[in-house]
């Protein structure tokens, strides 16, 4: 027998709305995001550092010049700014006024690479305008500041996009194929932990980055990467974290330090001295324009304002029940990482960089380069990823899929594709990633800092408003 619905309009309309605001926080493809059209997306960058110039700038403008115009620059730095528009070789206003750049032009998309603890700034004025923004990671560096990006968002017309090229990563989306098959059963458990050698590692600590207020410390610039994945290879949201963390390597520790390697008086003696006039890139961006904003690039890695942490332990858990196992480490002799997805009927484990698993030894001053290089042209030694597939009780499997590194694992290419020419590789995947995405990353830093601050679990559901789901895209 039908019952009459006791359901009122003021009811329904309540729902209805809830609804439509837990859809804009929703995967979705970054071609629906953007609501592509014919013609060229008007696009500007905030942020002229090595990152937006050399990515964001200088790979859109050769690659998808069909697709994008860019129509603006914008930095506090104007020596930096002109340097940029000069080595993009565009002519086009720029601006050191961010708020005068949106009154004066009009934008379709804009680009946020500035430093980590000013996102939210760009991202929100650009929202509140109705502008799509494609950020950098990590979206923001705290909770407060992910809670106003996230306002923002659902008030928006316009759409946030996060840059996770990670997950277009040829090596990561073979691991969330295999996921998806669940060709090791129900997976309960992820060991996954990531090298930092002495070279990259030490390049943080130059930089802004060894600063807290800028970047939230590593456990978000960096790996809000490695907390992506995991919650898009899992498929569900964190729920607790519990963190430890210390500065036992750079900063204080040493016994000797200068301010910047340009004059140290340590030279010989310091292992990590880095002479940044030989680099011709950094000398034109950084050395020529510290008159206007005072930032030096070659900082010393011992200097007492370094306040971050230099080895970091999490364990994170889902609402799904599965539990992770991660560390970031910033001063190993090689780069690379080691994962290990435990599951109800095997385990599937694969690794980078581990000179002893790999059987060959690299030049570790240029893997970095390495991952960030984009030319067509580029080799390596090594002919294969390998993933290691054992079912319980049964002999090992290796799966051979052919070795990539530049272009981050080639996932660069293949999200801009997304991005800016709508070319899907597999809808299945869900690559795409929102503000739901960076705001689930960034969690699970900003709860492992306070984790390490406060000495005990922190919730992720105490951090915002959003409420973590046990399937993500349920």
């Amino acid at each position: 027998m039908k019952t009459k619905s006791s359901t009122t309009r003021r009811q329904f309309l309540a729902t209805t709305s809830a609804v439509a605001a837990g859809m804009l926080l929703t995967n979705e493809s970054a071609a629906m995001l953007l609501n592509n059209s014919s013609k060229p997306k008007k696009v500007a960058l905030v942020g002229t550092g090595i990152r937006g110039m050399n990515f964001w700038g200088k790979i859109s403008i050769q690659n998808y010049a069909d697709e994008i115009q860019f129509v603006a620059l914008s930095d506090i730095n104007p020596g930096r700014l002109q340097f940029a528009k000069n080595f993009l070789k565009l002519d086009v206003p720029t601006f050191v006024n961010f708020d005068k750049m949106l009154d004066e032009v009009e934008i379709d998309l804009l680009f946020v690479t500035t430093v980590d603890a000013t996102h939210d700034e760009f991202i929100i004025k650009a929202l509140n305008k109705g502008i799509n923004v494609l950020t950098e990671k990590p979206m923001t560096t705290d909770e407060v500041k992910c809670q106003n990006i996230i306002t923002a968002a659902r008030n928006s017309s316009a759409k946030l996009i996060m840059g996770f090229n990670y997950r277009y990563g040829k090596l990561f989306t073979k691991l969330k194929k295999m996921l998806m098959k669940k060709e090791v059963g129900e997976i309960t458990s992820i060991d996954f932990h990531w090298y930092l050698n002495t070279y990259h590692g030490a390049s943080y600590f130059r930089r802004w980055h060894g600063e807290k207020d800028k970047s939230g410390t590593l456990l978000l610039h960096k790996a809000a990467h490695h907390f992506d994945l995991l919650n898009w290879w899992i498929g569900s949201d964190p729920v607790e974290v519990h963190a430890y963390g210390a500065l036992d390597y750079y900063g204080k520790n040493n016994s000797f330090r200068g301010k910047r390697c340009m004059d140290c008086p340590h030279t010989k003696e310091c292992k990590f001295y880095w002479d940044i006039t030989k680099d011709e890139m950094s000398t034109n961006l950084y050395v020529k324009n510290e008159q206007y904003d005072g930032y030096i690039r070659d900082n010393c890695l011992w200097r007492e304002e370094i306040d971050i942490y230099d080895k970091m332990a999490v364990q994170i858990k889902y609402a799904n029940g599965v539990q992770v196992s991660y560390s970031l480490t910033t001063y190993s002799p090689y780069e690379g990482f080691r994962v290990a997805f435990n599951g109800k009927k095997g385990r599937i484990e694969t690794w980078e960089g581990v000179p002893s698993l790999n059987s060959i030894q690299e030049d570790q001053a240029k893997l970095h380069e390495k991952e960030m290089d984009h030319s067509s042209h580029t080799k390596s030694d090594l002919k294969y990823h390998e993933i290691v597939k054992q079912i319980n009780f049964e002999p090992y499997e290796k799966i051979q899929l052919p070795y990539v590194r530049r272009g981050h694992w080639g996932g660069d290419t293949l999200m801009l594709d997304e991005i800016l020419k709508n070319k899907i590789v597999d809808p299945a995947l869900k690559h795409a990633s929102n503000q739901r995405d960076g705001s689930m990353a960034v969690l699970v830093g900003i709860a492992a800092c306070k984790s390490i601050e406060e000495g005990k679990m922190i919730k992720i559901a105490d951090l915002t408003d959003l409420k973590p789901q046990v399937n993500k895209w349920g």
